[in-house]
């Protein structure tokens, strides 16, 4: 059986956690980029159909591409981060299963013109949730992310994905070294009795 973290972990990952709108001048490192997608992949996504195309944005040049892309105050957020991420989704994940999936043939459950409205739901769905196991990733490692929408989606599918026109956009994030200055107070989360039902 597995020990539950203890509060200092539940604080870091969840309880005092927070987004970030600025960030320190630490640098973040190719290393934990690659840290990050290390944790990231293995939670779990339906079939392991991992879904999510990544793009990390570093270079001044790339981070100006994707600020082209977003409402004003979040091309900001984004050019004075130390990295900018685009998480997207691959349409054609399914082709990827008989290598991801090994234990049955789970390509069939996506193939065919009828089925593109699933394999659409079953990416955004599953990219959504690697997009959070990225975030959780980034905190476990001492990082700290800013995720966001506010941004054209049909232009950064353009700017970063236009050789491969079966990945989408889903969301953006920024990553680095959090400024508390950056931030307000907490917003409020209700109780469990608000927004849940045990039946």
């Amino acid at each position: 059986m597995t020990a539950p973290l203890d509060d200092a972990a539940l604080d870091q990952l969840f309880r005092t956690a927070r987004t970030y709108n600025g960030y320190t001048d630490q640098q973040v490192t190719t290393e934990q980029l690659h840290a990050i997608w290390d944790l990231m992949k293995m939670g779990p996504t339906s079939a392991n159909m991992l879904p999510s195309r990544m793009v990390w944005c570093v270079s001044d040049e790339a981070k100006q591409k994707l600020a082209a892309c977003c409402m004003e105050a979040n091309a900001k957020k984004i050019l004075a981060a130390p990295v900018s991420v685009v998480i997207g989704m691959d349409l054609e994940f399914h082709e990827l299963l008989p290598e991801l999936f090994p234990h049955t043939d789970a390509r069939s459950w996506f193939v065919g013109h009828e089925k593109a409205e699933f394999r659409r739901i079953s990416a955004l769905r599953n990219s959504s949730l690697q997009g959070a196991y990225f975030i959780l990733a980034a905190r476990a490692l001492g990082l700290d992310t800013g995720p966001m929408s506010g941004f054209d989606n049909a232009a950064v599918d353009q700017a970063f994905f236009a050789d491969q026109p079966n990945v989408k956009s889903n969301f953006i994030s920024t990553l680095g070294y959090g400024d508390p200055s950056t931030i307000f107070g907490r917003s409020p989360r209700p109780g469990f009795d608000r927004f849940n039902t045990i039946s």
